[in-house]
């Protein structure tokens, strides 16, 4: 594995960097709080969300419990791979998050780490998390891996976030590899149950984000990221949402007329599915009738969704032992 010191680079007055971003010097900044500055690079809420639908996967592959070693190899090596990405993104987003609200206090925003260090950082998390995969899983989940990293990188952070308000559409792909990579960690191939599982974070993402971009529009608004809710309106959004949620559902009850799901999943995808349906109609109809401001109630479906996808997977593990 790369090594990174943490002791800290001292930043000059002729680095560059975006406006508008604090600049201290790292080195002045407590151990503790840089390290911590270090782990939130890697966007750990965000990794967490992503290891929850990779392992439920492993169970289901393995059609009961999988080897704990590879379980926990994945996790770490899953961890290493996001974390690089996540620090990437900040990197190349340091301009726009020292302008919204909701990013303000980043590490490379207040300067407790500098745009060279998260560069080092990302890049040594990148190819470790490669290595580490390739040796200790296997090679196809070291390029899915890699492939996805990639892909949150260059296609949705450098290329599609600031020009289309598809961003997290297609750009959300990088968060759905995941599943396909518990799948191969176990069975070294990609089969249609890890397919359909990848299809259902697909479909899940938008209506997940969107919510909480009806909550932020005006942080994106101010920087110019074109996310769908601030060129089209609440019902336009909300009009999406349903759609997608929808095509969501319906892909969710595939797995069990494959014969990869009993009824156990079966019963959980049509309870939890019903209940977003509910919460994604009921926002369209406040939408629909005007409502803005805390009464449009968009992060009630924001919050349900991480919900949702925790309840679905959490069927995909149990599954396997009660068919």
């Amino acid at each position: 594995m790369l090594a990174l010191s943490l002791s800290g680079v001292c930043v000059t007055a002729v680095e560059s960097r975006p406006a508008g971003v604090l600049v201290e010097s790292p080195g002045h900044r407590p151990f503790g709080a840089r390290v911590k500055g270090f782990v939130a690079l890697t966007k750990p809420r965000v990794i967490e969300l992503l290891l929850m639908t990779t392992v439920p996967v492993m169970f289901l592959a393995a059609e009961g419990v999988p080897d704990l070693w590879l379980v926990l190899a994945t996790c770490v090596g899953g961890y290493l791979s996001a974390g690089g990405a996540g620090a990437f993104n900040m990197y190349y987003d340091r301009d726009i998050d020292a302008m919204m609200d909701r990013t303000s206090q980043r590490p490379l925003v207040t300067g407790m780490v500098s745009p060279r260090e998260c560069l080092v950082f990302a890049s040594a998390l990148t190819v470790g998390s490669t290595i580490w995969f390739w040796f200790l899983v296997n090679p196809l989940s070291a390029m899915l891996s890699l492939g996805a990293n990639a892909f949150y990188v260059v296609v949705y952070t450098m290329i599609l976030k600031r020009r289309t308000a598809q961003n997290i559409v297609w750009g959300g792909i990088a968060g759905c590899l995941p599943v396909i990579i518990g799948w191969s960690a176990v069975k070294n191939e990609v089969s249609w149950a890890s397919l359909i599982l990848f299809l259902v974070i697909f479909f899940w993402t938008p209506p997940h984000y969107w919510p909480l971009s009806m909550k932020v529009k005006d942080d994106y608004e101010r920087v110019g990221v074109p996310m769908l809710p601030v060129i089209a309106g609440n019902k336009a959004v909300a009009k999406q949402i349903v759609l997608y949620s929808w095509v969501m559902v319906g892909v969710s009850l595939l797995l069990q007329p494959l014969g990869y799901t009993g009824w156990f999943y079966t019963a959980v995808a049509v309870l939890c599915g019903a209940f977003w349906l509910k919460e994604a109609h009921a926002l369209q109809a406040r939408a629909k009738a005007g409502i803005t401001g805390a009464k449009l109630k968009e992060m009630r479906l924001f919050h349900w969704s991480i919900t949702y996808v925790s309840l679905l997977f959490t069927a995909v593990a149990i599954d396997p032992f009660l068919r």
